[in-house]
């Protein structure tokens, strides 16, 4: 075969579920092969041991088997339980059976259902794990890597060191292959990135009402929801400011709000309240997930009642947003809500190491000399001097 392989990405057998386990009707079986939904120019597969030949759309791709793209090429694959992988160009993509993503060089957009099951992709020296989540990616030839959320959250890990941070809808996070580390997180504008050319052109996502959502708190969190409401609670509760107030006073104002506010904007109060008091971050996630409504059957079986319990997915993005908002908090924050509700732990699953910064080494220290006792010597083996002697 002569073909450029710029791009390789393989499914290894390695099934991967971050939160919640995959359904009992989603076996291996049906992880084993994509079919082929999209086809934009020179798109070829490439069988096992055979040469490349052009694909077709509705054809399906069998494990061992790869889909070639060339030049401004793009290619989509829908797997059974409606996970979409999308290729950009000059990519070589292998299925191999699992739910894991290698991606050596190139870009790739992947769409996971939510409640079908994790993913983790594996690309060079970081690891992101997501569940029910929309994510873009890039490696270049220079080893940078760029990791977008486009709606949900992930979990990125430098394998190597263990640094490890979580990463909401709207942030990216690169890593610098010279500095060996994920830098902080930026915010990217999603309205923008809705125009990358793995999703124009494309059939619509499954997961574009999300991402819409995901846009529209965007532009609230840049006005400040919440902000003006928090300030004036703050005052009737006879504060100075947001700042000057006791932890008392602000959460009176808090819960003075959030028992008011719309449902669907309070992932945005509470970052907003983190941001202006991040040392009262488990507190005022507590109050949030708890306020006015019953914190029981919050697993993923349980069948919630119409208008009795926050769904699990509002959990989750109140906690990421806070955790977000104030990331040196997130151990306090998981911790707080888990000791406050314990089966809340299916919706907001494990933490990240609690800051952006590497996992402290495990440091031996250095032998003093003053203090050094040398080992024993056996009568077998006589110490040496310098003159042979």
């Amino acid at each position: 075969m002569n073909m450029e392989r710029r791009c390789i990405l393989l499914l290894s057998p390695v099934a991967f579920a971050l939160v919640y386990g995959l359904p009992n009707q989603v076996t291996a079986a049906e992880l084993q092969e994509a079919k082929v939904t999209q086809v934009v120019q020179d798109v070829k597969v490439v069988p096992s041991g055979a040469a490349a030949r052009p694909v077709a759309v509705n054809e399906t791709v069998h494990q061992g088997n790869a889909v070639q793209t060339g030049v401004q090429s793009r290619s989509e694959l829908t797997f059974k339980d409606q996970t979409i992988t999308r290729l950009g160009e000059k990519t070589i993509y292998t299925i191999g059976g699992g739910r894991t993503i290698e991606l050596g060089s190139g870009q790739f957009l992947l769409y996971v259902p939510k409640k079908a099951g994790g993913a983790k992709i594996k690309m060079g020296a970081v690891t992101a794990a997501i569940t029910g989540t929309t994510v873009v990616g890039n490696v270049a030839p220079s080893g940078v890597i760029e990791f977008t959320v486009l709606e949900g959250t992930a979990r990125v890990q430098l394998d190597r060191v263990g640094q490890c941070m979580l990463v909401v809808a709207g942030e990216k996070v690169v890593y610098d292959p010279i500095a060996m580390r994920l830098e902080d997180p930026v915010e990217v504008d999603l309205q923008q990135q809705l125009g990358s050319p793995l999703i124009t052109g494309f059939r619509q996502l499954p997961s574009t009402p999300y991402m819409n959502v995901a846009i529209q708190n965007q532009h609230r969190a840049a006005a400040g929801t919440g902000g003006a409401e928090l300030a004036s609670a703050v005052a009737a509760a006879g504060a100075g400011s947001i700042g000057t107030a006791a932890p008392d006073q602000f959460m009176q104002a808090f819960n003075s709000v959030l028992v008011r506010y719309p449902q669907g904007e309070i992932c945005d109060l509470v970052a907003t309240a983190v941001r202006a008091r991040p040392d009262l971050a488990d507190r005022i996630v507590v109050a949030a997930v708890t306020s006015g409504r019953p914190v029981r059957g919050y697993t993923k079986d349980y069948k919630q009642p119409v208008g009795k319990e926050m769904p699990c997915d509002w959990v989750q993005c109140i906690v990421d947003g806070a955790i977000a908002a104030s990331p040196r908090m997130a151990d306090q924050i998981i911790n707080a809500v888990l000791a406050a509700a314990p089966m809340l732990r299916d919706c907001i699953g494990e933490p990240c190491f609690p800051a952006n910064e590497f996992v402290p080494p495990q440091i031996i220290a250095p032998i003093n000399p003053a203090n050094f006792v040398p080992p024993p010597v056996s009568p077998e083996h006589p110490p040496t001097t310098n003159n042979g002697d």
